[in-house]
């Protein structure tokens, strides 16, 4: 990676690339997401504006890594509004380009979320689901703090196959 690499969080002027980027996550890796490249792709650009909404107090934040004006990863972080569960936040949509693995982009943009979640105020956990045998992805949350709490099993179903789901966590530091 020889060109400067800027981690931001989009707007909805990102929208197009951030679909584009997101699209192909979900065609290259389908057991890693909920949700499928044919549900995403079907929905208007309007959807992934509105994701990125620069409200003050919006529900999710997705954060970038850029690299010579390329988006080349992605990573979201939603907020709880319900009273009582204003203190946890989900990771969300976690992906880098192949061309841009091992580098640590991964490491900054889950680094990011953190970040963004003790700026949100109130917010004492950040949670997530890995698929099941995702090891790089789970070694990625480790290093970063987040701990294993629970195995969903049969989480999601890709054709007649079943993906459990591990579930992690990690308290924010002075919460």
């Amino acid at each position: 990676m020889n060109a400067p690499l800027t981690i931001q969080i989009l707007d909805v002027s990102h929208a197009q690339v951030y679909r584009q980027l997101m699209l192909q996550a979900y065609a290259l890796h389908p057991d890693s997401f909920t949700s499928t490249a044919a549900e995403r792709e079907s929905l208007p650009l309007d959807w992934w504006r509105a994701r990125l909404a620069p409200e003050a107090q919006a529900g999710e934040r997705v954060i970038g890594a850029w690299v010579g004006g390329e988006l080349v990863g992605v990573v979201g972080v939603s907020f709880e509004r319900r009273e009582k569960t204003r203190h946890k936040a989900a990771l969300f949509g976690m992906y880098v380009d192949a061309r841009f693995r091992q580098q640590g982009l991964g490491e900054k943009l889950v680094l990011a979320v953190i970040e963004a979640a003790r700026q949100r105020g109130g917010v004492r956990l950040i949670q997530l689901t890995v698929s099941n045998g995702n090891i790089a992805a789970y070694r990625l949350y480790e290093r970063c703090g987040f701990r294993p709490w629970g195995l969903e099993p049969y989480a999601v179903r890709q054709g007649d196959q079943f993906i459990d789901k591990m579930h992690m966590w990690r308290e924010l530091d002075g919460a």
